[in-house]
């Protein structure tokens, strides 16, 4: 999805890195960890992050992020325990493949 919304294929290889990937700008790397510490079991969302949050989104944008984040999450425990394998959506279609 991201490659069609014109995400370049070195920034998606780079996701892992997004901290220090200068591919990603500020509102990128805080908006991933917040994912991150949505998706990591054990992890919190400090007071200072949810306050960076705040001054990239309003309340109504904040909770659609938060919605989108638990949903993508419940949807990802959810097909591991019912053993779904992997659809590899994840994966950017080569333009031959199109």
């Amino acid at each position: 999805m991201s490659s069609e919304l014109g995400v370049s294929d070195e920034k998606i290889e780079a996701l892992a890195e997004y901290a220090t990937s200068s591919l990603y700008n500020d509102a990128e790397r805080i908006t991933l960890e917040y994912a991150d510490c949505m998706t990591i079991t054990r992890r919190e969302t400090s007071d200072e992050l949810f306050e960076r949050l705040r001054e990239l989104y309003d309340d109504d944008a904040l909770v659609a992020l938060t919605a989108i984040i638990a949903w993508e999450n419940a949807s990802s425990k959810f097909n591991r325990a019912l053993r779904v394998s992997s659809q590899k959506l994840w994966k950017r279609r080569h333009d031959s493949y199109k």
